[in-house]
């Protein structure tokens, strides 16, 4: 075999190798860590917190959550989606995510190619990480995430870097126009409202309306 077919196939068969380690979905954080790929952090609602993770509301329906771990997944980037125990407390839990980001930061991972995400409570959650975040800004998606984090009692609390908001304009989380205008630190920024007639139920399920354009935010390059 001459030199340049072997230089092609080891050049193709570490191609292979990098596309295999990349598109995983992990309910904890990875213990391999590659700097050259990308990860996203989806934090699901209140109602998952405990041990079943299709919860139902009964004015909602059933959460799914492994539907929307399933649906959220993509080949381009690996996605960790904790299932956080009963009685979580938020502001806790904001400082262990921003400690996660911190450590595939320091193991080399961009602060471009890292996104936290999240909806209702799992938004909450992922203000605050956005919050700690000032120093290393990563992307940042909320999923009628503007609820009580928009009033004055958390009025300290901004978020930081590219930011995507999408709200149901059934819901009771709406627009985030009041953090937005708060928050000095964002790089850019962009809100969807969704008319599905389904409130806070449309993010219980991974429908096309939020799932394409969240994915599409994610792959595409925001600063």
């Amino acid at each position: 075999m001459s030199k340049a077919l072997v230089s092609t196939s080891l050049i193709s068969l570490s191609m292979l190798s990098s596309q295999a380690l990349a598109g995983q979905v992990y309910d904890t954080f990875p213990t391999e860590i590659k700097a050259e790929q990308k990860y996203v952090f989806y934090s699901h609602g209140f109602i998952v917190e405990g041990t079943n993770p299709r919860p139902e509301n009964a004015r909602w329906g059933v959460y799914e959550f492994p539907k929307i771990k399933s649906a959220l997944a993509d080949e381009s980037y690996h996605l960790i989606a904790h299932h956080r125990p009963k009685g979580t407390d938020p502001f806790v839990y904001a400082k262990t995510l921003a400690k996660d980001v911190l450590t595939l930061i320091a193991h080399g991972v961009k602060a471009e190619n890292i996104t936290i995400m999240g909806f209702s409570r799992g938004a909450f959650i992922t203000s605050l990480t956005s919050h700690h975040l000032a120093k290393t800004p990563v992307n940042t998606i909320l999923l009628a995430g503007c609820g009580r984090i928009v009033s004055s009692k958390y009025a300290d609390y901004t978020l930081n870097g590219p930011v995507l908001s999408v709200y149901e304009k059934s819901d009771g989380a709406l627009s985030c126009e009041k953090l937005r205008a708060r928050s000095p630190n964002i790089i850019s920024y962009k809100e969807i409202a969704l008319d599905t007639g389904e409130e806070h139920g449309a993010f219980y399920r991974p429908i096309k309306e939020w799932v394409t354009p969240v994915k599409e935010w994610i792959k595409r390059p925001q600063r």
